[in-house]
């Protein structure tokens, strides 16, 4: 199978090393010529995986045209906010019959579309012919191989096993569904969760005030996804709880950190910085909470994320402010209507 991945980041690279485990022939698109002749000549993307040998059937390219001619797959490994303006410059060029893969995890900002949307309306293709790979897959570990799963979601039962074939390893294993809406709402608010574990954790609170935050997390997480007709079962599985855990708790975890450091004081722009990589939950939590909003979904932890991101409010205030909402029942206890 000829596969095109979009995007040489972090994340990107990685997938496209399970792919040629596969036994997949991979193209991998960089933006920058610099990134892709680097790979090219030493099979290591120094800027952004650098103990990654990737293997020897990994083609990296700076000509997107190149990197999509006759592709099966086509894996979009890019900043959620970007992805718009770069499927609408080469979308053109992605073969009529190709499956798109989304490893994406957001929701756009001013749409709030989720990201198979989007992609759908760019490239003009149907719902069914797009699909999402997320799970607990944190880059550098998969990177050295440390076994892993996955979750496949395609509308197309079909497709959704053929991706499944195309990126089964001995240590990367997914698993298929047909709930897209559920694993992307999953993957997409995991993120905003974690910003909020990680302002916890530098606040020096413990386990208690994590696994709290973490459950609460899930229930916002679960009544968005069925506010908008997912599976509930989708958040007991790997791109809900097993993702929400990684995301939350591993020091690698980009949104943990950010989060870390607004608990500590720094502001948004200081925490940026400081890990020089994009927060998937920074840029979409106000989309999240937008989308929420539209379909009348209350997300008191998204929300006072948005307070601490967009209006500066201190991570202690929040938390506390987390912490004084009336008490309800607990999910399971109510109607489903309030689920």
């Amino acid at each position: 199978m000829r596969v095109a991945v979009m995007g040489a980041g972090s994340w990107g690279s990685v997938f496209s090393m399970i792919l040629s485990d596969a036994n997949c022939d991979v193209t991998l698109w960089a933006r920058s010529s610099a990134v892709a002749d680097d790979i090219n000549s030493t099979h290591i993307n120094h800027a952004y995986q650098p103990d990654l040998i990737l293997p020897a059937n990994v083609v990296a390219t700076a000509n997107p045209d190149q990197a999509l001619a006759d592709a099966d797959l086509v894996v979009l490994a890019m900043p959620a906010q970007t992805l718009r303006s770069n499927l609408t410059s080469w979308s053109n060029s992605i073969p009529s019959e190709a499956v798109i893969v989304s490893l994406i995890k957001g929701v756009e900002l001013g749409t709030a579309e989720r990201m198979t949307e989007v992609i759908a309306e760019v490239a003009k293709v149907k719902a069914e012919q797009v699909a999402v790979v997320s799970g607990p897959n944190l880059a550098h570990e998969i990177a050295a191989k440390e076994p892993a799963a996955t979750t496949v979601a395609c509308s197309n039962e079909v497709f959704a096993r053929r991706i499944q074939d195309a990126c089964t390893t001995e240590y990367f294993r997914p698993y298929y569904t047909t709930d897209v809406v559920g694993v992307e709402i999953a993957g997409a608010v995991k993120n905003v969760i974690a910003l909020a574990n990680g302002m916890a954790v530098g606040l020096g609170y413990g386990e208690n005030s994590q696994s709290a935050l973490m459950t609460r997390g899930l229930a916002e997480m679960s009544r968005l996804g069925v506010a908008l007709g997912a599976n509930p079962l989708t958040f007991a599985g790997l791109a809900g709880v097993g993702d929400l855990i990684a995301t939350c708790q591993s020091p690698l975890s980009r949104n943990r950190t950010i989060g870390v450091y607004l608990g500590e004081g720094k502001t948004i722009a200081q925490a940026q910085t400081l890990t020089k990589t994009t927060s998937e939950g920074v840029q979409s939590c106000q989309s999240i909470l937008d989308l929420a909003t539209r379909h009348g979904v209350e997300m008191p932890i998204t929300q006072q994320v948005v307070n601490v991101i967009h209006h500066g409010t201190s991570a202690e205030k929040v938390l506390k402010a987390f912490m004084s909402r009336p008490t309800t029942a607990e999910e399971g206890q109510e109607q489903m209507e309030h689920f």
